[in-house]
């Protein structure tokens, strides 16, 4: 056992949105490692915090008519909510949006100035003069500077993965209203990375816990060159403003796993002990866990930042994969964008925790969450294997000797059990929970056999002492595989424990000495999953909506109310009717490009034949049609959600999709709808209410 005092953490989760099925990845992995640790009697503690500065939050925050405070408030509550649904136990988990936070970044920072490695410049940036201010990297939108790919952000393409400035993007446009942005500048503050290229290959090379590949990631990186990085960022911002500062604010990056101390900090506070013995002295161990997008930061910067203010260094970070979910990554049009809360609704969290488990390994590998396989491992191996053969020794036992444990004689199988245990400890301790999951199911194949070769229901005819033999050494071994199951699934063998009427278990009872012991009343532990309806596709997915424009308009011949209008949609024409003849004249539609189902089911009306449907926003007195410079015939989404391919939707169909109109924009939940090369659409006349 370590005498070290460790601190584990997972990267925290931003407080802009809710938690699903990947991040629960990362925080699976590491409460099943904490909890392990733990149960070996080690003094280790997680902590975590929500993540809470930065321009989404604020610009979120403001579409939602609320303060960032409230916004970030909401999603704390969301976020502790489920988690602790999915037995994710935090020592502490706090928020970067505390006065901790600000007196430990405001430290690191003035440390880091003392040091020389702090300056300011002045920098050309991206600046939105209709919205009046400063875009970060990802607020700017355009064509990437080396491949061309259309709609790329303003950091990195997602195509050639070319890194740039913002200001080096074609074409940009600002996120936030659709316009061209020009430039600015402004004097910004840098850290000197660079000033520590020597201690960071030091520490990369001579740290023998590191994974080899994600080292040689980060090595080939330094041997390029370290770059100065920008730490700071314009108003308006929702972040802590750097000392001596009004209009300047440190970037989301520098506080956000400053973080880690704080929730430390708060955790030492309540229980009257020392943050310092984690971050300063020679007793303390930081292993981090975090996911393979943010090597960069964890790596470099942070471990820079922390020797420059002498703070201790992490000893592990173990970098996982991303979840894909049948083999693909995660999307709302696929229906396989899975919320924490989605999943909740309808399985057990045992469930997942035991098939995140078997899967995870100590390499940055993905993880593909295939529901036929997750459905089949866990009623193989969880259930059909393990909480069977669970239930069926304490029910036999309870049934034909009162529930009273007897002496077991089977050195050979004990000896093999106890030994196979060892693994699953040692499997644990370096993050291999697939092996230890692997190595459970095996002893857990050990007692299945024994039981069924023994046959004590048979046995119990002639030889009633040997049937109690056999099935004391099964139920033994049944409280020995809830302990080496309890990282995994806590409630689970928590409630193993009580049908045995045992106290807290944890590794010191890995052992075969329950003689005399009497269980309580037993019961199945976990039913099997019968069918799975998480994959739920977005409605909007089905909607083909594209720019039109409308080449003539006039009045239906049989309904005063009903415009007839033919239009150009790209390589096609149509015809529509729409009954917005009360706020727009013939000379008004004509020439104007508009958005349109494009493939809504063909309609009679009054006699013509509309093909598909013209969107506009109405309230009480006024009615004003969605519009953009786009050409006819472009696609309009949202992010994050594609076009399925659905050929024809009935209206019922279109109805399930809920848009709203605000700020003279069309919203779908809180995205903006935009045409597929990022124009901005509008919404003609100032409206609020629903799109109809």
């Amino acid at each position: 056992m370590s005498a070290k005092k460790t601190v584990v953490t997972s990267a925290l989760p931003y407080a802009n949105g809710p938690i699903h099925l990947g991040h629960l990845v990362e925080y699976i992995q590491t409460d099943i490692f904490v909890r392990a640790r733990k149960l070996q009697g080690e003094d280790v503690i997680y902590c975590c915090a929500d993540d809470t500065h930065g321009t989404p939050i604020e610009i979120n925050a403001a579409r939602q008519g609320i303060s960032p405070q409230e916004l970030i408030e909401k999603y704390f509550h969301e976020h502790r909510r489920d988690f602790a649904d999915f037995e994710i136990h935090f020592d502490s988990f706090y928020s970067t949006n505390s006065p901790e936070n600000k007196e430990f970044s405001d430290l690191i920072f003035s440390r880091l100035r003392e040091n020389g490695d702090i300056f300011t410049k002045d920098v050309e940036l991206t600046y939105c003069e209709h919205c009046l201010r400063f875009l970060p990297d990802r607020y700017v939108r355009g064509e990437c500077p080396s491949c061309g790919a259309l709609d790329q952000y303003g950091d990195n393409c997602e195509k050639c993965k070319f890194t740039y400035a913002p200001t080096d993007l074609v074409n940009p446009r600002c996120v936030i209203c659709g316009h061209p942005p020009g430039r600015k500048t402004s004097l910004h503050y840098f850290f000197k990375l660079g000033n520590y290229t020597d201690r960071l290959r030091c520490w990369l090379v001579d740290n023998p816990h590191l994974q080899e590949e994600i080292r040689n990631y980060i090595l080939r990186w330094i041997d390029e060159g370290l770059r100065d990085w920008d730490i700071s960022r314009d108003a308006p911002y929702f972040g802590f403003p750097i000392q001596g500062e009004t209009d300047k604010f440190y970037y989301v990056w520098l506080d956000a796993p400053i973080g880690y101390i704080s929730s430390t900090r708060h955790y030492c506070t309540r229980l009257g002990q020392r943050w310092e013995d984690y971050w300063l002295e020679e007793t303390g161990r930081i292993i981090h866990f975090i996911g393979k997008d943010i090597i960069y930061f964890h790596f470099l910067f942070w471990p820079a930042m922390l020797m420059g203010a002498g703070f201790n260094l992490p000893e592990r970070l173990l970098v996982h994969g991303f979840l894909n979910v049948n083999g693909e990554k995660m999307s709302k049009s696929r229906g396989t964008y899975i919320t924490a809360r989605d999943y909740l609704e309808e399985l057990n969290p045992a469930y997942l925790r035991y098939y995140y488990a078997a899967n995870l390994s100590p390499k940055m590998a993905d993880i593909d969450l295939n529901l036929d396989d997750f459905k089949n491992r866990v009623n193989g191996e969880l259930i059909g294997n393990f909480a069977n053969f669970a239930n069926r020794s304490l029910t036999f036992l309870a049934k034909n000797f009162d529930g009273r444990i007897g002496d077991v004689s089977e050195p050979e199988l004990q000896g093999e059990v106890l030994r196979r245990a060892d693994k699953v400890r040692e499997a644990y301790n370096r993050a291999d929970f697939r092996a230890a999951i692997r190595e459970i199911m095996e002893i857990s194949d050990i007692g299945n056999r024994f039981f069924q070769e023994k046959a004590p229901w048979a046995l119990i005819k002639t030889d009633p002492e040997a049937a109690h033999r056999v099935v004391s050494f099964t139920v033994s071994l049944v409280r020995l595989l809830g302990i080496l199951l309890k990282p995994a699934l806590p409630r689970f063998c928590n409630r193993l424990e009580r049908q045995m009427d045992l106290p807290h278990q944890d590794f010191s009872h890995l052992s075969f000495d329950l003689s005399g012991h009497t269980i309580s009343d037993p019961s199945p532990l976990l039913p099997r999953i019968d069918q799975i309806g998480l994959i739920r596709k977005d409605p909007f997915a089905s909607v083909d909506l594209r720019v039109a424009r409308i080449e003539t308009a006039e009045s239906h011949p049989k309904a005063d109310k009903l415009v007839v209008m033919q239009i150009e949609l790209g390589t096609e024409k149509r015809q529509l009717i729409a009954g917005i003849r009360h706020a727009y004249t013939d000379e008004e539609l004509t020439g104007r490009h508009i958005v349109v189902v494009a493939n809504l089911k063909p309609a009679k009306l009054r006699g013509l034949e509309s093909q598909g449907m013209l969107l506009a926003a109405s309230s009480d007195t006024a009615l004003g049609l969605l519009t953009t410079d786009a050409v006819p015939g472009t696609p309009v989404r949202i992010a994050g959600i594609e076009y399925d391919g659905t050929p024809e939707i009935s209206i019922d169909d279109f109805m399930k999709v809920s848009l709203s109109a605000r700020d003279g924009r069309a919203w779908y939940g809180q995205s903006a709808l935009q045409t597929e090369d990022g124009r901005e659409i509008e919404v003609h006349r100032r409206v609020e209410g629903g799109i109809k």
